[in-house]
């Protein structure tokens, strides 16, 4: 605790400056264009690891990043925390895009290969059990991951997963069958600090270098330049709240 107040008091000190006029901008709405979904791991760290400021990404951190598939009726099966963030991006917010982000040495992948957690804990008992499709896979010989250890496999399989869980949902399909919402699957390599891609025309996924982000802002219709723009000032915007 005593480090969280440390770098509170530094943020409020050296970083709120360069941040004073996005949040005052912020204080009226968000319209984020991105629901992130990702591990709760404390090593995930998604505004980090692209790089976004406040009001870029709609967030949604838990064990195992996964999402309870819709019943027949569009009622999740599950909790409904994440069916609810969901759908509250698409229908209130601007999101076009949803990432799945799993990543190496995970917790919930692990307990899911060892057959579950004891009886002391049985609401993460439970949620694991949004896992086993994923383990099925893996069972039945599924390529995706070949050569990494058996639960960053299944943490691979996993991120498929939970995109074809999100795809149950009403809202989903019909946003994806009128082409305003793209799903993706990413995967964060702790040990090397590296994003891999899900590239469904190689049944793999693959490191994101500059040739594959750039392959992957071409398919999006995005502007690589634009991008750069970006990143420099939110980089020189930064120096400046250091130099305070």
């Amino acid at each position: 605790m005593k480090k969280l107040i440390r770098g509170l008091l530094d943020f409020q000190l050296n970083a709120r400056p360069g941040y004073r006029d996005v949040f005052a901008k912020l204080a009226s709405g968000q319209s984020p264009d991105c629901l992130f979904i990702s591990c709760a791991d404390s090593r995930v760290v998604p505004n980090l690891l692209v790089s976004t400021d406040p009001g870029d990404l709609f967030v949604v951190r838990n064990v195992g990043n996964m999402v309870p598939p819709s019943d027949a009726d569009g009622h999740s099966t599950g909790d409904q925390s994440e069916p609810a963030a969901l759908e509250f991006s698409l229908h209130h917010l601007t999101v076009e895009d949803i990432v799945v982000c799993g990543h190496s040495s995970c917790g919930a992948m692990k307990a899911v290969l060892a057959g579950g957690v004891g009886p002391e804990t049985p609401n993460l008992a439970h949620w694991l059990t949004h896992g086993h499709a994923g383990l099925r896979s893996l069972r039945a010989g599924s390529p995706v991951g070949e050569g990494l250890p058996e639960y960053d496999r299944l943490s691979q399989l996993n991120v498929l997963q939970q995109i074809e869980h999100i795809k149950t949902y009403p809202l989903v399909k019909e946003r994806l069958e009128a082409g305003t919402l793209r799903l993706h699957g990413w995967w964060f390599d702790i040990a090397t600090a590296q994003v891999h891609a899900w590239r469904a025309t190689q049944g793999r996924f693959v490191p994101m270098d500059e040739l594959v982000g750039e392959a992957l802002l071409r398919e999006l219709g995005g502007d690589t330049s634009a991008r750069n723009e970006e990143t420099s000032a939110r980089t020189l915007r930064l120096s400046a709240a250091g130099a305070r």
